[in-house]
């Protein structure tokens, strides 16, 4: 297995107290692109931001983040600032600095083949089409690292899936929407303080 690409060394200089955890939340950059399909994982990670209290900040790393604490772990959390299919060249610099392995990266984003509303944890696998996952597994050059999925559902008949996944939710979705992004910040947090086995046991089994 080769190693990782796009590593960088500690900064004697930066504070670099390493982290347990580093959560990321997929998506575009950009306010054309905050109420996107594509950006509910992004949404995540700024809910859990908002939650503890915590400023995801501009940094070298082409990335915002910030950090918290949850049950007793320190936590990165991740919000790439580069574009969905360079994710890697983002997230892979930051999981470097922090000392952080594939296997302590938790990654949230949006899947089509998930029903609408759905959310599923795995702890590795393929990209399964999406970019960001595609850039984030060429950059750790290794599939074995634990994700959330949020179910965007699929395209209706002749929307190009594309299109789909950079259309904002429709208003009669927003409100699960919104539920839905809670009910994802709750499942990071169960993966940080439980492990990510223990959390699919929980969250798997729910319909």
């Amino acid at each position: 297995m080769r190693g990782w690409p796009l590593a960088v060394r500690r900064d004697p200089a930066r504070d670099s107290e390493p982290a347990g955890w580093l959560v990321v939340g997929l998506g575009n950059p950009g306010a054309r692109y905050a109420d996107t399909r594509h950006n509910v994982g992004r949404r995540v990670v700024e809910r859990l931001a908002h939650r503890h209290g915590a400023t995801l900040t501009d940094a070298k790393f082409n990335a915002r983040f910030g950090r918290i604490d949850l049950g007793g772990q320190r936590v990165c959390l991740c919000a790439p600032m580069t574009y969905m299919n360079e994710s890697g060249r983002a997230v892979v610099p930051l999981a470097g600095f922090f000392k952080i392995p594939p296997e302590r990266v938790l990654v949230v984003y949006d899947d089509l083949d998930l029903p609408f509303g759905q959310i599923r944890v795995r702890a590795d696998g393929g990209a399964g089409g999406h970019n960001g996952m595609h850039s984030l597994i060429g950059a750790f050059g290794t599939p074995a690292f634990p994700r959330v999925r949020i179910g965007i559902g699929r395209p209706p008949p002749g929307w190009d899936a594309a299109d789909f996944v950079l259309a904002r939710f429709g208003s009669d979705e927003a409100p699960r929407v919104d539920v839905t992004v809670d009910e994802a910040a709750d499942i990071v947090e169960a993966v940080v303080r439980d492990g990510v086995d223990a959390a699919m046991n929980t969250f798997n089994r729910r319909a």
